[in-house]
């Protein structure tokens, strides 16, 4: 039995790419989707947010305008979502994205009501490009999102298992949280969401668990709660 009935899932871009760091990794796109469909048969409500980094990281880049970099890295949110959609879709899965601006035919414009709808009826509803503004990463759409649906948990996958007191990638000797509060987290600076972003899960009280996406069976592992990440207390 799951422990929540309605979860935010944030896949980061890195997370979807797999090995190959770039582009969509297949293999772990199909894997998500068969842990999703698990919880959506056991009647969780599930909504997605993707980053955008297996594209785009535009804040790095030193020769274009910064709103226009972060409209580009709002698009490649758009495809990544596109993509893991129809990835669902092949499981069997109902789904729909939809987005804060007007995307041709490819999505649907956000409406809290509509998503609220679709999720309660079985759909997985993508969340895609972002806030729809400059400035804001897709870790504020993720907290903006799960609190206009009033989600349970933000279950955040990335391509490490939880939040350390410093880079394991740099430092062997890296202490792993098993719970940490959302204010040690900022004062710290160990970078596991933006400022901005951590201050709406403050003042709205949204807990988010860190975890792994490719330990095996983690995402469902995580909305049952017996994930090996860890659980940023809001």
């Amino acid at each position: 039995m799951a422990k929540y009935k309605r979860v935010l899932l944030k896949l980061s871009g890195e997370a979807l790419a797999g090995p190959a760091k770039t582009g969509f990794d297949e293999a772990t796109c199909l894997e998500v989707a068969r842990q999703v469909k698990e919880l959506i048969e056991d009647g969780v409500q599930v909504a997605i947010v993707t980053g955008g980094g297996n594209f785009w990281r535009g804040r790095t880049s030193q020769t274009i305008d910064r709103a226009k970099a972060d409209q580009i890295g709002m698009l490649a949110t758009v495809m990544n979502c596109v993509y893991v959609s129809d990835i669902f879709r092949y499981v069997g899965l109902q789904t729909s994205v939809m987005t804060p601006f007007v995307c041709g035919a490819f999505t649907d414009l956000f409406s809290k009501d509509k998503a609220l709808e679709r999720l309660e009826n079985g759909e997985v509803v993508f969340f895609a490009g972002g806030t729809g503004h400059p400035y804001f990463s897709t870790d504020t759409a993720t907290v903006l999102r799960a609190i206009e649906i009033e989600a349970d948990v933000i279950l955040s996958g990335k391509s490490i298992d939880g939040v350390y007191d410093s880079d394991p990638a740099v430092n062997p000797q890296a202490k792993k949280y098993d719970t940490i509060s959302i204010e040690d987290v900022v004062n710290e600076r160990l970078g596991v969401i933006d400022l901005a972003a951590a201050v709406l899960c403050m003042e709205n009280h949204m807990p988010m668990m860190i975890f792994g996406l490719n330990e095996e069976n983690s995402i469902v592992n995580t909305a049952m709660g017996t994930t090996a990440g860890t659980l940023v207390e809001a």
